[in-house]
């Protein structure tokens, strides 16, 4: 090996190794300033379900955030939710969902990226179940108001088959926007 493609080897490594350490001291710097703690939103979600016999979905949450850094944080939901049906295809459906989730800023610390699992309670007298609950998500978040899009998919609940018969997996399309503040 020459010894300019050495110096030109050494030199690259240097500069690498510099700024490498700059970026690192620059990513604690800023983690250190940041302040964990919990957070808490209340929300008010509206969607569609996409399954008959059920066509719309309403319900309200409180959902406990704690920030594990900037970008990262843990999540626990509950509230309640309701699917309503069409006029006389059956019986609305309400339930109490529980929800742990895990949520990723993606971009400027705003936009994000959130999964849950957990369970969905149903209340009413007709139907005694519960029911796995699953609910990717994206949304917007400043530091008082939340807005986000989610599926939620209910693998226990009732619904119509094309062909009349009675299915269970529920699915609903929403949109949830919440206020929430640190505690």
């Amino acid at each position: 090996m020459k010894v300019t493609e050495r110096i030109k080897i050494v030199m690259v490594a240097a500069i690498t190794i510099l700024f490498a350490n700059y970026s690192t001291a620059q990513e604690s710097s800023s983690s250190q300033n940041y302040d964990q703690g919990f957070r808490l939103g209340i929300g008010i979600t509206g969607g569609y379900a996409v399954h008959d016999p059920y066509k719309l979905a309403l319900g309200a949450d409180a959902r406990l955030q704690y920030d594990l850094s900037k970008r990262y944080s843990l999540t626990l939901t509950t509230g309640y939710s309701r699917l309503f049906v069409s006029e006389a295809d059956g019986d609305d459906l309400g339930f109490v969902p529980a929800k742990l989730g895990f949520k990723a800023f993606i971009w400027n610390d705003q936009f994000y990226i959130m999964g849950e699992g957990g369970v969905a309670f149903v209340t009413d007298p007709h139907y005694h179940n519960t029911s796995l609950l699953l609910a990717p998500s994206i949304g917007y978040a400043t530091k008082y108001i939340d807005i986000s899009l989610r599926y939620e998919h209910y693998n226990d609940l009732p619904r119509w088959n094309n062909n009349g018969s009675l299915g269970k997996g529920v699915g609903q399309v929403g949109v949830r926007v919440a206020y929430g503040f640190d505690l």
